[in-house]
């Protein structure tokens, strides 16, 4: 792997072989436009990060796309944040700070949800999430107990239903 990307790179001789891969590449007319901060932040090993040098503009821009796309939709919220965090690697400037996170994330939650979190006004990502889950949690017991109650009704119904049968 390393041969061919020194090969692509061009040679590794005299000033030349002191700049990164990716400077050269680029000396040699490939695009790399915002890759390299990406696979920097990226927890991979050196040799991974050799192979991402590889990831074009497109997949980049798409991911941009996706991030400024997403919404919660049938995820809980824990896949919801995972899913916002990878993606959000690729849209470096539009989510910088951590308020810009928690406007990002509220806005794709589902709306059930955001009526109970957005009220509050959440500045700190770490807790809107926690806030998230835990709103996330008394709705899925709120539902349960909802059908819990219909179960009952329909029991109630059934048995007074027959009896009225007469």
């Amino acid at each position: 792997m390393m041969c061919v990307l020194e090969w692509v790179a061009g040679a590794s001789t005299g000033s030349v072989a002191r700049k990164s891969i990716p400077e050269r590449l680029q000396a040699n007319g490939a695009e790399i436009f915002g890759v390299e901060w990406i696979i920097d932040d990226l927890d991979c090993t050196a040799e991974e990060k050799l192979k991402g040098v590889y990831v074009g503009v497109s997949y980049v821009d798409a991911q941009r796309k996706a991030f400024l796309n997403l919404v919660q939709g049938n995820k809980s919220v824990a896949e919801y944040e995972a899913e916002f965090l990878r993606l959000s690697l690729y849209a470096r400037g539009i989510a910088a700070t951590d308020y810009e996170r928690c406007v990002r994330f509220d806005d794709g939650l589902r709306d059930e949800l955001r009526v109970l979190i957005a009220p509050q006004r959440e500045r700190d990502f770490a807790i809107l999430v926690e806030k998230a889950k835990i709103a996330e949690e008394v709705k899925r017991s709120e539902r349960q107990n909802r059908d819990k109650d219909r179960g009952r009704n329909k029991r109630n119904f059934g048995l007074s239903g027959s009896a009225g049968g007469f």
